[in-house]
């Protein structure tokens, strides 16, 4: 990436001052304590996994709760939160969901060759705290899509390191808790990494397996919660689901011609993630787009797709914003988050269950730029050197930002 002193990618590379540092604090500070004032077991969401593993504790099924949709293995690992109270889950809950997607970002950053220190480490991150709702709805629901936020990027990191096989570890550790990261493993088949994609596969697999024997119905992720989330039959969930299988039908389309679009949609950008990889140019935006691509796919066609699943995409592509040619230089990316602004009121869809219109319009879009990205051809004379990492630029006079 250039830094010359006229360029964006050199202004943004640059060290943030006090003040963005302060900022940044308070931003993430406040988030969390909002967060405890108004939930209780630390966020609806997480909850629901808390009460399985008390009920588990209990000598009952986890899978009586048609709500949990957890594989066996997260049923264990939500077991220490079952044996707090109530007041101490309410504060630090919130802190860790507040600071594991600032984890996915530190590794997003890294990934992407920007320094930690850097403007865009410090207003990306308040921009992703204060100016993307889903992020306020991951913090107050407390779901554990949190645990895919950073293993995600870190897990992109190491393969662009060569450690593909640990790579392969941090994806099979993160379906074991929630099996949201599953769709990675093709990136290790289109690598042809095998031992990767077996670390990924026998991590979950193992730890699932063991966790089932504990359990008093051991096949009851299979027998209760896999229909459940094929057939989708919760009203109430359906109201919040951004995929267009969810979303198309509330328009009057057809289930099953909906479901057949977002199949058909998926499948595209799949293909277009392996064109993107494929092109094998160098530079970390070969691992970011194709693993983004890879999970916006399955974002269009699984049951359920929330909003706050996008948040481990995201920062991926945000901290490529140094690169030229990049997918946050271009203007659809930006024009994708502009429904997920807080506080921004739409017409006819000021209903909060309707916001899922919102959500799939910017999965939707973010899908196809990205996907477009992929296919976008080789790289121009001149783009490798761009997606080199230039010196570290000299500390800046303080600012204000």
């Amino acid at each position: 990436m250039r830094t010359g002193k006229n360029d964006i990618s050199g202004w943004l590379v640059r060290p943030a001052s006090r003040h963005a540092w302060a900022v940044l604090v308070v931003v993430l500070a406040a988030s969390a304590v909002h967060a405890g004032r108004v939930t209780s077991d630390g966020g609806m969401d997480n909850a629901i996994v808390v009460r399985a593993a008390r009920t588990w504790l209990a000598g009952g099924s986890p899978y009586d709760d048609p709500h949990f949709l957890y594989l066996p293995s997260a049923v264990l690992a939500a077991a220490p939160q079952a044996l707090l109270p109530p007041d101490v889950l309410r504060v630090l809950v919130p802190c860790v969901v507040t600071a594991l997607p600032a984890l996915g970002w530190a590794c997003a950053l890294r990934l992407h060759r920007v320094p930690l220190g850097s403007r865009l480490a410090v207003l990306g991150l308040i921009g992703l705290a204060v100016g993307f709702a889903p992020f306020g709805h991951l913090v107050r629901l407390g779901n554990w899509t949190v645990t895919a936020a950073p293993a995600l990027p870190l897990a992109l990191l190491l393969a662009s390191r060569g450690r593909w096989t640990t790579a392969g570890a941090v994806i099979g550790a993160a379906v074991a808790l929630k099996p949201l990261l599953a769709p990675v493993l093709l990136l290790f088949l289109f690598a042809g990494r095998w031992r990767a994609l077996a670390a990924a596969a026998l991590v979950p697999a193992l730890a699932c397996g063991g966790a089932a024997l504990l359990m008093p119905d051991p096949a009851g992720f299979f027998t209760r919660t896999l229909p459940f989330l094929l057939h989708g039959d919760d009203g109430f969930v359906r109201l919040y689901e951004a995929s267009p299988a969810a979303v198309l039908p509330r328009l009057g389309v057809p289930g099953a011609l909906a479901q057949g679009l977002a199949v058909a949609a998926a499948g595209a950008g799949v293909l277009c993630a392996y064109v993107r990889w494929r092109r094998a140019d160098p530079g970390p935006p070969r691992f970011a787009e194709t693993g983004a691509g890879l999970m916006l796919s399955a974002f269009l066609v699984s049951r359920p797709s929330y909003d706050h699943y996008l948040l481990v995409v995201l920062p991926l592509l945000l901290a490529g914003l140094p690169y030229a040619g990049s997918v946050a230089r271009g203007p659809w990316f930006w024009i994708a988050l502009v429904p997920q602004a807080p506080g921004l009121t739409w017409p006819w869809l000021e209903s909060e269950r309707r916001r899922a219109f919102k959500d799939a319009f910017t999965l939707c879009v973010l899908a196809a730029t990205v996907a477009r990205r992929a296919r976008a051809g080789a790289a121009a004379p001149g783009d490798h050197a761009r997606a080199r990492p230039g010196p570290e630029p000299e500390p800046a006079p303080a600012t204000p930002f």
